[in-house]
């Protein structure tokens, strides 16, 4: 596929007809090999998230905790439990397999020409499944480092070029791991400077679709994200924290103020909604910042997490819609390219999982 202008027009809404995928199952405990510990909640703790319960019981840090959860190593009375914001309760028994295997979204051999949007001497365009990671990040099994997506485009490139070993690739950007969509790698150390500087300005296009939880009109956020607001997970400084101890909430700070001065990293997303569905909105969010989670979290500390979303939604006091993952995904790219020198646009369509889930919503109403 050839780099093509960018549209005035607005981001299309996905199409509709396809059927729904139902979301994975957990598995019986007795699948998921021999616990190594074994712990019975407390009072104290019944009616809590299971990854705060998980944290106090085996003393292991938030992160550690949520992704003991989410790799399938913990299970609740005989039942494999892959939500960390599952509530517990009191005289239930937890138990943790070390060596059960990790629930994937997708699962690939190798990436074929088929994931491949555009490629030339410079940079290669892909479509990110869901459920596969863009790069490692440390924890992971050989066997798991392997099917990252940034390995298996150098395996590609490596097969396609014939290179003995894997292709060079730079990575300038991410999606989480839930996140399906488009994402650019670079092909030359030139390429990889002239785009992450892109990046670091912020002149990238960068457009996603995401079904959101309840009503919610055309929008900015903006606010300075910090690493952890005391629950262990990202999020917004209250107004007038910006230049002290950081908690949970927003701020107006502008990119203009002097950033010696501010904590956190100042994020801002423009969200337009493009369809009003039965308890939902599908919705176009354009980052003009791209920190890490910014779209999760802008969305729900609003008080409208994505559908599918299993880490910032607590304190949501709605009906929560089933998903099989995360309901976000990257539709619009588009940048400068570092060879040419000209505008270059991608655009790409929902996958089918997501499409399944906007299909039942738009029935159900």
């Amino acid at each position: 596929m050839s780099p093509r202008l960018p549209p005035r027009s607005r981001p299309r809404a996905a199409p509709r007809g396809s059927p729904r995928t139902p979301p994975p199952a957990g598995q019986p405990a007795s699948t998921l090999g021999s616990p190594d510990a074994t712990w019975v909640v407390p009072p104290d703790l019944g009616g809590r998230p299971l990854d705060g319960v998980v944290r106090t019981l085996a003393a292991v840090s938030w992160s550690d905790a949520r992704r003991l959860i989410e790799t399938g190593k913990i299970a609740i009375d005989g039942t494999q439990i892959l939500d960390p914001t599952r509530k517990t309760r009191a005289g239930a028994e937890i138990t943790r397999h070390p060596r059960a295997p990790s629930p994937k979204v997708a699962r690939l051999a190798e990436i074929g020409e088929e994931l491949v949007v555009h490629m030339d001497p410079a940079l290669v365009v892909v479509r990110k499944p869901a459920g596969i990671s863009t790069i490692p990040f440390g924890d992971e099994s050989p066997a798991e480092r392997e099917k990252t997506l940034d390995a298996l485009v150098r395996d590609l490139l490596a097969r396609r070029d014939k290179i003995r070993g894997r292709a060079p690739l730079g990575v300038v950007h991410r999606l989480d791991k839930a996140t399906s969509g488009l994402l650019v790698f670079t092909r030359t150390l030139a390429a990889k400077k002239h785009l992450s500087q892109q990046f670091r300005e912020h002149s990238v296009r960068r457009v996603y679709l995401a079904i959101v939880h309840g009503e919610i009109g055309k929008r900015t956020f903006r606010s300075r994200l910090i690493a952890d607001r005391g629950d262990g997970l990202r999020g917004s400084l209250e107004e007038g924290e910006r230049r002290g101890a950081g908690v949970r909430g927003r701020s107006s700070a502008r990119p203009s103020e002097a950033p010696e001065r501010q904590i956190g990293q100042l994020a801002v997303t423009h969200v337009e909604p493009l369809e009003r569905l039965r308890g939902a909105t599908l919705v176009a969010c354009r980052l003009e910042t791209g920190r890490t989670h910014q779209i999760r979290i802008h969305l729900s500390e609003a008080g409208h997490p994505i559908v599918g979303e299993n880490v910032y939604v607590r304190g949501f006091a709605g009906t929560r819609i089933d998903a099989p993952r995360l309901m976000l995904h990257a539709t619009e790219l588009g940048f400068i390219h570092p060879q040419t020198g000209d505008e270059v646009f991608f655009e790409e369509p929902a996958p089918e999982d997501f499409q399944s889930v906007l299909e039942r919503l738009r029935a159900s109403g």
